[in-house]
């Protein structure tokens, strides 16, 4: 086989020359992303099971997972609520019972007094003794000398219709090439950076984790600590950085407008508000004035916990693009939202003699005209909404800034329309990113190395943290009777029902059956309810009624984790917190604490996992969004941390953005060195560990 492939790269010989990869087979691994030898080289496994040696029955304890050799004493088949084949094994240090739930009678004819097995599946406790369920065994008879595995046997990441055996004998073939051809598997780090990290060779790590020996430390592949997956996670996040930093190159390749200009109208702006900005706010805000007097796109995130104040700082972004005659587009994921940042943005801008619109799906036939009309004229300076800004027909005069909040609810592709919404003038406009949701210091690095990242770090002054407690659900009552007395005091509270599997329907059922019981149990107090479900303009009535005081409690589902400003409100409860991630939770606490009365946000359980209550113990510990987000990700991981799960953007293979932080200072280093010195390396690096997914890098 290697006769034919000569002076090929694995990154160019199809799977399907590999033996046993049929059309079929060759169609479910391209699901995975494999399709080529380089890719199969490259699937690697999730973990490993020891079949090297054979374990004595007498020494097993439940959870292991062995090899065991036996003698059949007994077999029987049990009647009960699951009929089932049971087979006893001893091999002179103990007995096992082996357990069938499916079987037929060829097998348990086969399986007879007498017989020899040696099998392998995970020990567990039975109602008599320890068993094996549905392990995989081998006959063999008396004397037979039977070769045990010579290396760890992979367990890899499949899809349907591929076995483990099919995985195993696949990547034997494709090990078997390098074992011919070592040369046709390049070595893309320079040998400066294997020298300075002291990293193993490629193909001698790529060899170890298909193979590991008996010896090695299931402790360390477990952790991802190993050498040999050190240096393939190295090289993996090398990609990522690369790819990121090309696009930021590709960025700043890009003519913008250069945006001065505004000076008077920020004077202006800042004279009228009735608090001083923070220094943070300040800095911020200083940074992004710098970016938008460039000639390249500015590319900022703004990150600052909940209620640090990065709205006004986006407002004077908007006041230096309007004052160099260019307008500015808002955007936010929910209409709750975009409304909130409207109702701002009127307040401070419409006072100095600037036109701000709004646009969502909500806005039809003529007054949709309109909208789109003064856009096109540039008689509206500044329009906020939602997703209908991304629709064909929205054009813009001179559309010099972006501001999208929350993009991580945006997909990419949203992102670049909005983009090229200001291209037509061959030049794109700025964008300033939002987020509430703070991202530990090395996610950052990675996932958004294409971007300057800014960082709120500092509240309002008088802004009190937030007081937190966990009770179960049993004391239910204990909590509406401190909702009543609150709400006495003159206070207002929001009840926040979870979402119930995902379902928004039975979401919004819980959150009107919560509202219905809570209405009975206080009847003195009113009640409103706020869930997806609600047309817009309902939705707006009960937040500006909950605003205005005419409510006193607010049952609400998760759609108020973004969204309106109430500084009386001093108390939530949240029901089943065990249900939500940190950063949400978080993001819901920020709802409180907006006044200068104590807030206390009650978090009221239903049942706890030993994660649930970690997180729930971290939410009463601090209040620091970082050090919450960092747990996060420790916790949940990063495609849960950064909201792309659904994405497909940060799947690693091998790397682990918890286990490898301690690498990303040293990749960042080593992807300087590479587009600076080895240009030619970086796109197959890129290619090897990102395949075609780097399309989402032109954002």
């Amino acid at each position: 086989m290697a006769a034919n492939i000569k002076n090929n790269n694995l990154d160019e010989i199809s799977v399907t020359t590999l033996q046993g990869i049929g059309p079929r087979n060759a169609e479910r691994l391209a699901r995975l992303g494999i399709n080529t030898v380089q890719d199969v080289l490259f699937h690697l496994p999730s973990r490993y099971q020891d079949r090297t040696r054979v374990v004595p029955i007498g020494s097993l304890r439940p959870g292991d997972q062995v090899v065991v050799e036996g003698k059949i004493e007994l077999t029987d088949i049990k009647f009960g609520r699951r009929r089932s084949l049971l087979v006893q094994i001893a091999d002179g240090s103990g007995s096992l019972i082996l357990r069938f739930f499916h079987f037929s009678t060829a097998q348990k004819s086969n399986l007879t007094r007498g017989v020899r097995l040696r099998c392998y599946g995970e020990v567990r406790r039975g109602p008599t003794s320890l068993e094996l369920v549905h392990p995989e065994y081998s006959h063999f008879e008396e004397g037979d000398v039977v070769a045990v595995e010579e290396t760890l046997t992979p367990i890899y990441p499949t899809t349907e219709g591929m076995h483990q055996l099919s995985w195993r004998s696949m990547t034997e073939r494709a090990l078997a090439i390098l074992d011919e051809q070592p040369d046709l598997l390049h070595e893309w780090l320079p040998q400066e950076l294997l020298d300075r990290y002291n990293l193993p060779a490629l193909l001698e790590a790529v060899r170890f984790l298909h193979r590991p020996p008996p010896d090695v430390s299931q402790q360390q592949l477990l952790e991802g600590s190993h050498p040999a997956q050190q240096r393939l996670a190295f090289e993996e996040l090398l990609a990522h950085q690369i790819s990121l930093r090309k696009l930021r190159q590709e960025q700043r390749s890009i003519a913008a407008p250069v945006l001065f200009g505004g000076e008077s109208l920020e004077k202006a702006l800042l004279a009228a508000l009735p608090f001083k900005l923070t220094s943070a706010q300040q800095r911020v805000a200083s940074e992004i004035s710098g970016d938008l007097k460039q000639q390249h796109p500015m590319m900022r995130l703004v990150q600052g916990d909940v209620g640090s104040g990065k709205t006004i700082v986006a407002a004077l972004a908007a006041l230096q693009a309007i004052g160099a005659d260019h307008q500015v587009v808002m955007m936010a994921p929910t209409e709750l939202l975009a409304e909130q940042h409207l109702r701002n943005f009127q307040g401070w801008l419409e006072p100095l003699g600037i036109n701000v619109a709004w646009l969502t799906g909500r806005h039809k036939g003529k007054r949709r005209e309109q909208i789109l009309s003064e856009l096109a004229d540039g008689s509206v300076s500044v329009i906020v909404g939602t997703h209908a800004l991304f629709q064909e027909d929205v054009r813009f005069n001179a559309l010099g800034l972006a501001i999208i909040d929350e993009q991580h609810r945006f997909g990419v592709h949203q992102r670049l329309a909005l983009r090229e919404k200001g291209a037509a003038s061959g030049k794109v406009p700025h964008q300033l990113i939002m987020t509430a949701t703070p991202i530990p210091r090395t996610l950052a690095m990675s996932a958004y190395a294409d971007l300057d990242v800014s960082v709120i770090d500092e509240l309002p002054p008088g802004r009190k943290p937030v007081a937190t407690v966990v009770i179960p659900d049993s004391r239910r009552d204990e909590v509406i009777i401190r909702v009543r007395n609150a709400c006495k005091e003159g206070r207002q509270a929001y009840w926040v029902c979870t979402l119930i599997e995902e379902s928004e329907v039975l979401q919004c059922q819980a959150a009107e059956d919560a509202e219905r019981l809570l209405a009975e149990a206080l009847p003195e107090l009113q009640v409103g309810l706020v869930h997806g479900r609600l047309k817009a303009t309902e939705k707006e009535q009960i937040m500006l009624d909950f605003k205005s005081g005419k409510l006193d409690l607010l049952v609400a589902t998760t759609v108020i984790e973004v969204g309106v400003d109430v500084p009386n409100a001093s108390l939530m409860i949240i029901e089943n917190p065990e249900r939500l991630g940190l950063a949400q939770l978080h993001q819901l606490r920020g709802r409180v604490g907006r006044g200068f009365a104590e807030s206390h946000c009650v978090l009221m359980y239903h049942a706890l996992s030993d994660n649930a209550r970690e997180r729930l113990s971290i939410m009463r510990a601090t209040n620091d969004g970082f050090a919450i987000a960092q747990k996060d990700l420790e916790l949940r991981g990063p495609g849960e941390v950064l909201g792309t799960r659904q994405t497909g953007e940060m799947q690693m293979r091998i790397a682990d953005l918890v286990y490898h932080q301690p690498l990303l200072p040293q990749v960042q280093q080593a992807a300087e060195i590479i587009l600076e010195r080895y240009p030619s390396h970086a796109t197959p690096l890129v290619k090897r560990w990102l395949g075609q997914k780097t399309e989402y890098g032109s954002v």
